[in-house]
């Protein structure tokens, strides 16, 4: 009998143990299970109004500032060309000879026929009054005195004529030399020496283009020009003065032109193909690096916004409508939505037209454990980064093995 009751003992023991063991437990689950969850933490930036100079840049096209398409103005054989084709001609040069020889011709023609008319005008005037002396005597009638007197305005008539007959023939001797009506550059010339021109004809001899200044055509979209009246009405936008005239250029390879443009004048007619208004620049070109037809785009200055509100990109999210809001931290920790109208993207910001205003916390970081309603713990994304960058700096290293 003692033996028996002495091999039940373990078997007590095994049982209290597991007893014990599950109540410790138990306890240790109802402990762990009232212990209340974590605030979750967010990153935030504070908005703070600046100053903001709003651009906007456009395509746009170069064109000459002044085009002269070089026409004959009378007939003839083209005796030489006087220019080298892709230099700088000056106004007035000769660039080429038309063969003067009929138009001399026809100069010294003219000339002798003047010639001939003031001959006469003397022997007419001559008569004239030898018969009013006559009249005056009753030697001759009336009629003869008046046929005398016709004849002698007739003489007078044709020296008129014949004076502008010299005239047209000295202008068309002129004009066999084709001169430059403006400075500039001359392109290829369509015709050779020995050619046949008429006068006027449809085909320009060459082109003139002056490139010092040059234009830029740009168009703006009266979506854009609406725009920016409404910002300037309501306040948000002022116009500073002289710097409103200024355009910077960006060419073709993403480089800046050198010399700033200044606006010249915005057109007043829509074209209907395309909805937009014409802005016309003008920009110096020196060195002639611009050329007519050059495609550019134009940064032009719209105004300054004195409260501008920028919030990150990052911090910007969206409805399945695809309308954007943010979610900002009140005063209490607790998180807000709100619904944002937004202007154009400035580098890695958004331009906040309503919706945000200064000293708002913006989540920009953490927003999967932010809901509208919960509570959260604000970071200030500055702070948080700075913490960041101060654990990599005390991140332990391995020793580096030397050989």
């Amino acid at each position: 009998m003692r033996s028996k009751e002495s091999g039940d003992k373990p078997l007590e023991w095994c049982v209290l143990l597991l007893v014990v063991g599950g109540l410790l437990l138990g306890g240790c689950d109802r402990r762990q299970q009232s212990a209340p969850s974590p605030v979750p933490e967010v990153a935030t930036v504070t908005i703070r109004p600046e100053q903001l100079v709003l651009t906007t840049e456009l395509p746009g096209r170069t064109c000459p500032h002044l085009v002269a398409e070089i026409r004959p103005q009378v007939n003839g054989i083209i005796q030489k060309r006087l220019f080298t084709e892709g230099s700088d001609v000056t106004v007035g040069q000769v660039l080429y000879q038309i063969d003067p020889a009929p138009f001399q011709a026809a100069l010294d023609s003219a000339r002798a026929a003047l010639a001939k008319s003031e001959a006469n005008l003397t022997v007419t005037r001559l008569k004239s009054d030898r018969y009013k002396g006559l009249l005056a005597e009753k030697a001759v009638s009336q009629q003869d005195y008046d046929d005398k007197e016709a004849a002698l305005k007739q003489a007078e008539a044709d020296i008129e004529y014949c004076k502008a007959a010299v005239e047209t023939a000295r202008i068309n001797l002129a004009y066999t030399r084709v001169n430059g009506p403006i400075s500039g550059r001359i392109g290829k010339s369509n015709v050779t020496d020995g050619a046949l021109v008429t006068a006027y004809q449809a085909l320009p001899l060459a082109t003139i283009q002056q490139l010092d200044p040059i234009y830029v055509d740009v168009p703006q979209s009266t979506t854009e020009l609406l725009r920016l009246r409404r910002r300037l009405a309501d306040g948000r936008l002022n116009q500073n003065g002289t710097n409103q005239n200024k355009v910077k250029l960006i060419l073709a390879d993403g480089a800046a032109y050198p010399q700033e443009g200044t606006l010249q004048f915005r057109d007043v007619t829509v074209d209907p193909a395309t909805g937009s208004v014409i802005l016309r620049v003008v920009v110096p070109n020196p060195e002639g690096l611009l050329l007519p037809g050059m495609f550019v785009r134009a940064v032009v200055e719209e105004g300054v916004s004195e409260q501008a509100i920028l919030v990150p990109q990052q911090g910007v999210s969206r409805t399945p409508k695809g309308d954007p809001f943010a979610l900002v931290v009140s005063n209490g920790g607790t998180v807000e939505r709100r619904m944002l109208r937004l202007g154009r993207a400035i580098g890695d910001k958004w331009l906040v037209s309503s919706g945000l205003s200064a000293g708002d916390r913006v989540i920009v970081e953490g927003t999967l454990n932010a809901r509208p309603g919960s509570t959260v713990k604000a970071v200030s994304l500055i702070s948080s980064s700075s913490k960041a960058c101060v654990e990599v700096t005390n991140e332990k290293r391995p020793p580096v093995q030397s050989n």
